[in-house]
């Protein structure tokens, strides 16, 4: 990634910020966004290790994802990849990015406080388990997309939620991936906590020197 655009800092549109920190630094540097890097944590020392298809999520305060297919993670035509948040869950939802009823517009720690005038911390448990069956029924998608078995989440919202959100997410997906490659399907926290997208960063420079996921070595 050579220039970033986030959503959420407008000032940041194409801004060249792998070449600014290059120069600063002295030293090669390589961007990826939190939830790609979550990712490639996750597929070497966390939840998905050893698995070549998965998919890794943040639910927070937004919803990002990463897709690692055939054990390579996937960026895109401009390393975008992955925004699962930008599906759509809930036909003529809460509008988000232009968009109404995307997952991060439903089931984001953001669209939980606009829903229901609390933070997401302090959502009642039917709050808690309408997020997780968002989440399962976006992940069954991909599932029954892209071929595989295995979503790894983490975030504040999902980790916070606990066992509540986990298996009220695995049964929407259990209702969702009923293919033959997608039967089976499950998602598990992350099994680095709140650290991935930390770890992830180191994993960043590893796998953009052109390592394989596999080929990472602590």
């Amino acid at each position: 990634v050579e220039t970033v655009s986030p959503l959420n800092i407008a000032q940041w549109n194409d801004f060249p910020l792998r070449s600014r920190l290059e120069a600063r630094l002295g030293l090669p540097t390589h961007v990826d966004n939190d939830a790609k890097a979550l990712t490639l944590a996750e597929g070497w020392i966390g939840a998905a290790v050893g698995e070549p298809d998965f998919l890794a999520m943040v639910v927070s305060t937004g919803v990002g994802a990463g897709i690692v297919s055939d054990g390579r993670l996937l960026d895109g035509g401009h390393g975008n990849a992955g925004h699962i948040g930008h599906v759509v869950v809930v036909p003529d939802g809460r509008l988000h990015a232009g968009i109404a009823g995307t997952l991060e517009g439903e089931a984001s720690g953001t669209a939980i406080a606009a829903h229901t005038g609390r933070p997401a911390k302090d959502a009642s448990v039917e709050w808690q388990i309408r997020t997780a069956k968002l989440v399962g029924r976006a992940v069954g998608s991909v599932c029954n997309l892209l071929d595989m078995k295995l979503a790894v989440v983490a975030g504040s919202v999902a980790l916070g939620f606990g066992d509540v959100f986990f298996d009220a997410a695995n049964d929407e997906l259990g209702r969702v991936a009923l293919l033959d490659h997608s039967l089976g399907a499950t998602i598990v926290p992350a099994g680095l906590g709140s650290d991935g997208p930390l770890v992830g960063a180191a994993a960043v420079a590893w796998y953009r020197s052109g390592y394989r996921l596999g080929d990472l070595q602590l």
